[in-house]
């Protein structure tokens, strides 16, 4: 299916979307030493969706339940190296704006994470609408970013031997959300 390409009022469809945790998903992606790609997901996620004249996305993430299928890199994750989830147990974002540019659908807004709120933009798809088997009207949005770490007071690193260290400084989000429409 393809991007909505209505007018500004109608990016979203009308009405207040919840995301579905059970079929969404929030995942990130690292390159390690320049070699390979690991992946991690957030697998307790919030959050809604706005449609209509004044579209709008917010969301959150349980740091605490973070996980890259590696139980000790993800207590590191979960330490003050990383996201310090005793301290900031949450990652929130909150959209600004809401817009398609060159049938990009382009989500705007501010990210908070380890106490600290940046703007970032998350670029990608309104999938479509569709009427599940229970009679629920969903609704499908992916979307995606590249952040760097280090604006988020995420600075830890380890140097190589060679030269380098061993991560850099960008991670890429993507989430795909399936949400209910509220009644």
């Amino acid at each position: 299916m393809s991007i909505l390409t209505e007018a500004p009022a109608t990016i979203i469809p009308a009405g207040t979307w919840r995301i579905d945790p059970s079929h969404s998903t929030v995942e990130f992606q690292i390159e390690h030493m320049g070699l390979a790609t690991v992946k991690g997901r957030a697998p307790v996620v919030s959050g809604e969706i706005v449609g209509g004249e004044t579209p709008a996305i917010r969301g959150t993430v349980d740091v605490t339940a973070l996980t890259t299928f590696d139980e000790q890199r993800d207590a590191h994750l979960r330490a003050p190296d990383f996201f310090d989830a005793d301290r900031y147990p949450e990652l929130r974002f909150e959209s600004t704006s809401v817009t398609v540019r060159d049938g990009t659908l382009v989500v705007d807004g501010e990210l908070t994470m380890k106490g600290v709120t940046k703007p970032v933009t998350l670029t990608g798809t309104i999938v479509g609408t569709a009427t599940d088997p229970w009679g629920n009207e969903r609704l499908g949005v992916q979307l995606e970013a590249t952040i760097d770490r280090t604006a988020w007071g995420l600075t830890w690193n380890a140097p190589l031997p060679d030269g380098g260290f061993l991560l850099p400084n960008e991670v890429t989000v993507l989430a795909s959300f399936s949400a209910v429409k509220k009644a």
